[in-house]
């Protein structure tokens, strides 16, 4: 084997933080933290116990852990139901819990990949109960997708169709229907509000773990979108959401008419 040959071995390493194809050859695990590894015997898992199975799973040949929601949430939906981005649900630990657990991670070589869920928040979230209560037109009010009918968009699909009767529900406080794609206890955000991808994003750097690119994996869940395509002009047209969401490291994905309508930037 040549020299060359040698340090190319070396350098390459499965999962590696220094390559930026690391993704291609990762094995990743996804966990829930709730269910995992519970440290102090109240049957629900935390972090120290997810930390004290690191060397369980790197023994496994896992390289990235994938995490599913473990935001504050009343837990309606399994936890995708976020009422705060910026710590920890209680249940399973702190924020100083979480900032040890991606240092061991680290320690270890293992990347770290969250599902961010910004399709939609909580109707706990501070945003909602602050939308409910502002008048027509406010700022706070056109965080979420507000209408006084609740007939346009009628030929969407709904999706929870068990439990769901339609993508609107009346709020009695706001006195107006609000869009929600998926439960009604989950509004969803107004993507057509500049203002929404400002506290998206200030959210994400509010960790300081976030500002390691490298190492920490953002990834909304498979249906968050970020902004609902343009009619383009011409098909070179770009969403300029679509580039600042690029340049803070947000995958952005082209929003379906047929599923995701284009919303009222309040009421219509």
């Amino acid at each position: 084997m040549t020299k060359k040959e040698s340090d190319d071995t070396t350098v390459k390493k499965a999962g590696s933080a220094t390559d930026p194809l690391w993704y291609k050859d990762a094995i990743l695990y996804e966990l829930h933290v709730r269910t995992f590894q519970d440290s102090n015997g109240d049957g629900i898992g935390d972090f120290p116990g997810l930390i004290s199975r690191l060397d369980y799973l790197q023994d496994l040949g896992v390289t990235c852990l994938w995490l599913l929601p473990f935001f504050p949430s009343p837990l309606r939906d399994d936890g995708y139901d976020i009422a705060d981005y910026t710590s920890v649900n209680p249940s399973y630990g702190a924020i100083d819990d979480f900032k040890r657990f991606l240092s061991e991670a680290h320690k270890r070589n293992m990347q770290v990949l969250i599902e961010l869920v910004i399709n939609h928040t909580s109707d706990q979230h501070p945003w909602f109960k602050a939308a409910r209560h502002a008048p027509e037109g406010s700022p706070e009010r056109n965080f979420y997708v507000w209408s006084h009918t609740d007939q346009l968009y009628k030929g969407v699909p709904i999706i929870f169709s068990d439990t769901e009767k339609s993508n609107w529900t009346w709020d009695e406080t706001a006195k107006a229907y609000y869009w929600h794609r998926f439960f009604s206890h989950q509004p969803d955000l107004n993507f057509d509000n500049p203002a929404v991808m400002d506290e998206v994003l200030k959210a994400m750097p509010a960790r300081p773990q976030l500002r390691q690119p490298r190492r920490y994996g953002r990834s909304p869940q498979s249906h968050a979108l970020l902004a609902r395509p343009r009619r383009r002009r011409t098909p070179s047209r770009r969403n300029p959401l679509s580039r600042r969401a690029r340049r803070h490291h947000v995958r952005v994905s082209p929003r379906n008419p047929r599923h995701h309508p284009p919303p009222p930037l309040c009421h219509r």
